[in-house]
């Protein structure tokens, strides 16, 4: 035996984590912090990339630009893998916490089959017409050729990332939130290499180059990792077979997330439309903000998967009296990370604003202002993650979804037009206020997090257990 103090908190932090003893509170954090770590590695793929392009003689702001117009377009084609990826964890950590191991190893198996025929319908289906939806949506003449190469590159190597997402929701549902930090640190710093070495030579298409070969290694990873978890379930090609109970059971739980996803995506791209319109400097400065938004939401999405696994395994074993302790603690600490992070990025925001521009002030100091307006949102999303977690854990995915859908569109995107459209001096929309995009977008998490509340505390997410 050893008595080495680092080699045991590896060990803690390595193994899968059952969530279904002990106090609540210590098996979130010891499940939340290799995901904060990796979520902080996940935003750096794109933060990386921003920076990198950003800095580029030749590219700089532009290339900003053209990654912010195809981001909410990518993002919108991918919610497939979104749902399937939800699917899969409620399924996983339920199975898992009521130790069914015949059932686990059959959802795994049909997880990878379904994600696999849905890469290759999203290849086939959608590259033909990715330059039209630029099109669509006026995205400007000096971007729209980048914007095609990223957005191609990146559906063409879609696998890579689907297969990382849905592989390491599957490990995760286990309880091992270790491993997937492991193998997205190493995708990681594949990434940051190659973005270095690619842009240069193939511009923004080689930002999406690098960041769809860092994907499959982390994915070729997770499939490894699967293969040596057999203590608790099997790991066979009879698997992989596609069984009708477990596929209707992976869309069931995953479409509402899929679709929640998509409907956040689809406003996004009505709300692109207009944010285009105010030009490649008000674009870039988004993008900006945007990257500094997803460390800002670490804590929240993190505690939001942390508590779906809680809540899973949990209600696969039966332990309902447990769910509402952990609801409890786990939205505790999501506020009190949210906060802490809410309060550096407005102290320190100039300086890390800065580090994606050298020769853009003013684009620095747009983005700061646009930052301020969101402060308080991030505090109020970590609520909404938080308990919109526990229902999707136990089962209930609809409600998250009308949640999202009444939010994101039925008051951001009429509250981002109604404004531009009122502060605007002749009624052109975009001769209003460009704040409009970020107080729109801070009245629906404010919004979101009240009704959340509401819902979870209603209580008819406790009766909807997989069989």
């Amino acid at each position: 035996m050893t008595n080495n103090p680092l080699k045991k908190m590896f060990d803690m932090f390595n193994k899968p984590t059952d969530m279904t003893q002990g106090a609540p509170w210590k098996g979130l954090v010891i499940f939340t912090i290799p995901m904060i770590i990796g979520n902080i590695a996940q935003q750096l793929y794109s933060t990386v990339d921003s920076i990198v392009v950003g800095n580029t003689e030749g590219v700089g702001v532009t290339g900003l630009s053209a990654i912010g117009s195809a981001m909410p377009i990518l993002n919108m084609l991918l919610v497939l893998f979104i749902g399937i990826s939800a699917g899969a964890s409620i399924m996983v950590s339920q199975y898992f916490g009521a130790k069914k191991r015949e059932d686990l190893s059959k959802t795994i198996g049909n997880c990878i089959t379904v994600t696999l025929i849905s890469c290759v319908l999203l290849i086939v289906v959608m590259t033909p017409f990715i330059r039209p939806i630029l099109e669509v949506l006026k995205t400007p003449d000096s971007t729209i050729d980048w914007c095609e190469d990223y957005l191609v590159i990146s559906i063409v190597g879609c696998a890579g990332m689907a297969f990382y997402n849905i592989l390491s929701g599957i490990i995760r549902g286990l309880g091992d939130s270790m491993s997937a930090l492991i193998f997205l640190l190493v995708a990681t710093v594949i990434n940051i290499v190659l973005d270095i070495l690619l842009v240069r030579h193939m511009e923004v298409g080689g930002v999406a180059l690098a960041t769809v070969i860092a994907q499959f290694v982390s994915s070729a990873l997770c499939l490894w990792k699967l293969s040596r978890m057999n203590e608790f379930f099997d790991f066979k090609l009879k698997y992989l077979k596609p069984e009708a109970k477990y596929v209707k059971t992976i869309i069931r739980l995953g479409l509402p997330s899929g679709a929640t996803q998509m409907i956040f995506s689809s406003a996004m791209l009505v709300v692109q439309r207009l944010t285009n319109g105010f030009g490649d400097m008000f674009v870039a400065a988004n993008v900006i903000v945007m990257r500094v938004d997803g460390f800002a939401m670490m804590p929240n999405f993190s505690f939001g998967t942390a508590l779906t696994t809680y809540a899973g395994q949990n209600v696969g074993a039966g332990l309902y009296d447990r769910v509402p302790k952990g609801a409890k603690q786990g939205t505790l600490m999501a506020v009190g990370c949210s906060t802490f992070l809410t309060v550096i990025i407005l102290i320190f925001g100039r300086q890390i604003m800065g580090l994606f521009s050298n020769d853009a002030p003013e684009v620095i100091a747009m983005s700061y202002e646009l930052m301020k307006i969101l402060a308080v949102g991030y505090i109020a999303m970590a609520v909404t993650q938080s308990l919109s977690g526990i229902m999707r854990g136990a089962g209930d995915t609809v409600t998250p979804m009308w949640i999202s859908l009444i939010t994101t569109v039925g008051v951001r995107v009429p509250l981002a037009y109604g404004i531009a459209y009122f502060t605007s001096p002749t009624g052109i929309l975009n001769d209003g206020i460009k704040e409009c995009i970020q107080y729109s977008l801070l009245a629906t998490w404010l919004l979101g997090a009240l009704v959340t509340v509401f819902f979870y505390r209603l209580g008819k997410w406790k009766n909807k257990a997989i069989n």
